[in-house]
């Protein structure tokens, strides 16, 4: 059985990384040609182009784990179908289960793997990239802080508590400096709203002028601002969860809910960073009962088109858990688990049917 297992250990892994690779070059490919419509913008040159396209891709990494190592899984399995490997394994003695452990505990380091990438080298890799980017094409420098976001708008430093999906900023503070770098005014809005050509609504407002010792302070209803900012421009630079560590993501929903702010997409998105490293092991199983499912109808491509399509439901499953879990206000630990719960009671389902044939 040892000698049977690092085969099986050696033609998974072989093939997964094959796969693997296959899929980055694919998806950096993509990233690429999509950037080149930004070239010439700003100071946007190809040497940042490819800067970006590589930073992008342990982000890419974590995505495709589970995708890479069920058709990688399922192109081996299917090649020892192909070569009568592994109806010689079954006769044998080797046992459905025993097959299923061995994938498993293959599929423990790819876990591993993914998670050390999800939670260390992606989230730091990705915002970097995005940070060159915006830097390149408006010349914005920005951070994201526990505070909010931080953007340098030419001699103004402007701090945004919130941004809502519809683009409407709360909690906006504008801090004005003139030619010299002295401090001239501080505006505090309560909200701003978007209207054309990076001019902004803000509503509430109270201004603090600074005039050598004279200071004035000024309330308005209604004021308009003009800045870099814009909903593109935001979308970019902020951080989205999915993005974010684990740690980083329950770090800040501490501070949301000290706050008394909603928490909910930042929960789910913190529950899926500890459970998505699990969907390997359940994409691994999975591909086990495509192995003698059938295995005189379709060949190896049929069986990879099928790894490739549920991989794809996958994915488009855990983005509809995360939506229904916001709109219907689940608990964010079962938005995020049930789409590998489904997948991995098909797999068990499948391979008790395999068996009881």
């Amino acid at each position: 059985m040892k000698i049977i297992r690092r085969y099986l250990s050696a033609e998974i892994t072989a093939s997964t990384l094959l796969v693997f690779a296959a899929l980055l070059m694919l998806f950096a490919f993509l990233d690429f040609i999509h950037e080149l419509g930004e070239l010439g913008k700003g100071t946007y040159r190809l040497l940042h182009i490819m800067a970006y396209v590589l930073l992008s891709v342990p982000g890419h990494v974590y995505e495709l784990f589970p995708i890479a190592a069920l058709i990688g899984t399922l192109f081996a399995l299917a090649q020892l179908v192909a070569n009568s490997e592994y109806t010689v394994m079954r006769v044998s003695g080797v046992s459905i289960p025993r097959m299923a452990f061995t994938l498993v505990e293959v599929g423990l380091l790819f876990s591993v793997l993914t998670f050390v990438i999800g939670e260390f080298v992606a989230p730091p890799a990705e915002q970097f990239a995005q940070r060159l980017r915006a830097k390149a094409i408006t010349g914005v420098i920005a951070q994201e802080f526990r505070s909010g976001l931080w953007v340098k708008d030419e001699r103004s430093f402007v701090n945004v508590a919130q941004v809502l999906p519809d683009s409407v900023l709360l909690g906006i503070k504008i801090y004005e400096f003139d030619a010299e770098y002295r401090l001239r005014t501080i505006s505090l809005a309560q909200r701003g709203e978007y209207l054309n050509n990076n001019l902004w609504r803000l509503r509430e407002v109270v201004q603090t002028s600074f005039e050598g010792d004279k200071t004035t302070v000024s309330r308005l209803a209604e004021a308009s601002w003009r800045s870099v900012l814009d909903p593109g421009l935001l979308s970019v630079l902020l951080v989205v969860p999915e993005q974010m560590s684990a740690w980083n993501l329950y770090s800040y929903v501490q501070h949301l809910r000290e706050n008394n702010q909603q928490a909910s997409r930042h929960e789910i998105a913190f529950w899926n960073k500890l459970i998505y490293p699990f969907a390997v092991l359940v994409m691994m199983v999975l591909a086990l009962p495509f192995a003698y499912y059938q295995q005189r109808v379709g060949g190896v491509g049929a069986k990879v088109f099928s790894g490739i399509m549920l991989g794809i439901g996958f994915a488009m499953l855990g983005r509809l858990f995360t939506y229904l879990g916001l709109l219907r206000d689940w608990p964010p630990f079962w938005s995020a688990i049930l789409p590998t719960l489904l997948f991995m009671s098909l797999a068990v389902a499948m391979m008790w049917w395999g068996e009881r044939r």
